[in-house]
């Protein structure tokens, strides 16, 4: 009952309530714009096409966009430019020093990073739709374009990029004035909105007896117990003990207290495992329109499910969890810091015995994330390729899906507790996976 009072009590505070409201109206505008196409294009026979032969990177990248990008729709594009200008901005601020100052100077470093963020948006955006215009022109002109050439190409440039920098204004407007993280959200919105036709999928399956109704329930069971896993180690930390030294300014005695410093099983989130879907699944698309015998082999065997996939995809998200993880953390840095202030892990020494320590601590519990992360990927893939029992939503698309529900649902517990209201739980707080 305490879970429905908090839902209650979330309405009775007319800040939070107008901010959840203007986050569905928001959310809805995305949706209405991923239903309208672009001008010239077919949408309905280009999307049969690309589902068919498009394979697993379509589906995959279908997903982030919400079902828009088979549908060339104005969203089309989705907020994955977005999303890849960010990455690339955060690898670039590792390896030229000025954006690695940039970085540190505080809220003026990171609006201009936020700016630079936007002009990548948009040039990726031009690249990809321009990409996409030349490849829907050649793949079958009468059936998916009425007027083919440069008047197209520059209409659907200019549709799909104003879509994705409109959505990323949307996904700006929800963090600044709504509730939760607009682009976040946005993802969120798109893989959510397959849920009614996976429920409807399934129901028919039963009904036709195609599927047994037991062995549908153990699929829900499951489904329960891969969310509660991943809620379990997305909140993961190893906490490492840290002492503050005390010290006598004038008249009185600072520091002296002890406190811990927070290290994530998962500090790499969701970013290994799109990382290693896109790499493996890039030559896997391109080999599916080759009409080649040993090139058809080849793409079948780096379709998900085979053995040959499954061991790449792992080396890759193991990869990748080490790689991501390397240039967002540093110990070095943070040892400085520890010492700058009079900090120690009691039992090691300051400076770089203390980075030694910490590196091999991040190290270890990387290791665990890299393995919580493969399980979840690899699961649905072995449950419909191993024993075909349909699992709709893909490993990726439910970390997504779970992390940012529980950042929403941190957020919105902030805003209760601040205001005299009890959390979502009796004991504790919710902890997204920032907190």
């Amino acid at each position: 009952m305490s879970i429905i009072n908090s839902f209650q009590n979330v309405f009775r505070i007319a800040e939070l309530k107008s901010r959840i409201l203007f986050t569905l109206a928001l959310l809805a505008v995305y949706r209405i714009g991923a239903h309208i196409p672009t001008p010239g294009i077919n949408g309905e026979e280009l999307s049969r096409f690309l589902l068919d032969r498009g394979g697993a990177l379509m589906g995959f990248f279908d997903m982030f966009s919400g079902g828009a990008l088979s549908r060339a729709t104005i969203f089309a594009l989705g907020i994955m430019p977005y999303i890849s200008a960010s990455i690339i901005l955060q690898l670039l601020t590792v390896v030229i020093p000025a954006l690695g100052r940039l970085a540190k100077e505080g809220e003026a470093g990171r609006k201009k990073i936020t700016q630079y963020t936007r002009y990548g948006t948009v040039l990726i955006s031009i690249i990809q739709s321009i990409g996409i215009a030349v490849g829907i022109e050649s793949m079958n002109q009468g059936a998916f374009v009425q007027n083919p050439g440069w008047a197209f190409r520059l209409m659907t440039m200019i549709t799909m990029t104003s879509g994705t920098a409109f959505l990323m204004w949307l996904g700006e407007q929800i963090t600044e004035r709504g509730i939760g993280n607009g682009i976040s959200l946005i993802i969120f919105a798109g893989i959510v909105a397959r849920f009614p036709n996976a429920v409807i999928s399934s129901y028919s399956l039963v009904r036709a007896g195609e599927l047994h109704l037991i062995l549908m329930l153990l699929v829900i069971v499951m489904m329960i117990a891969v969310i509660g896993i991943i809620v379990f180690m997305e909140r993961g930390q190893r906490k490492i003990p840290v002492q503050y030294a005390k010290r006598v300014v004038g008249r009185k005695v600072y520091g002296g207290q002890s406190t811990h410093l927070p290290l994530k099983v998962n500090t790499a989130g969701v970013i290994p495992p799109i990382f290693a879907s896109s790499i493996i699944m890039f030559p896997a698309t391109i080999a599916g329109f080759i009409a080649i015998p040993w090139v058809q082999s080849l793409a079948r065997q780096l379709a998900p499910g085979t053995v040959f996939y499954t061991i790449i995809y792992v080396g890759m998200i193991f990869f990748f969890c080490y790689f991501y993880t390397s240039i967002t953390f540093n110990p070095v840095d943070i040892a400085d810091n520890l010492k700058k202030y009079g900090g120690f892990v009691p039992g090691v020494r300051p400076g770089q015995k203390t980075a030694d320590y910490i590196y091999r601590v991040l190290a270890r519990i990387t290791f665990g994330g890299a393995l919580y992360l493969s399980a979840v990927c690899i699961l649905p893939d072995i449950l419909r390729g191993y024993f075909n029992v349909p699992f709709y939503f893909g490993g990726t698309s439910i970390l997504i899906v779970v992390g940012v529900a529980l950042d929403t649902m941190s957020q919105m517990e902030s805003h209760l507790v601040t205001r005299s209201y009890d959390g979502f739980l009796k004991k504790g707080r919710i902890r997204g996976r920032r907190g």
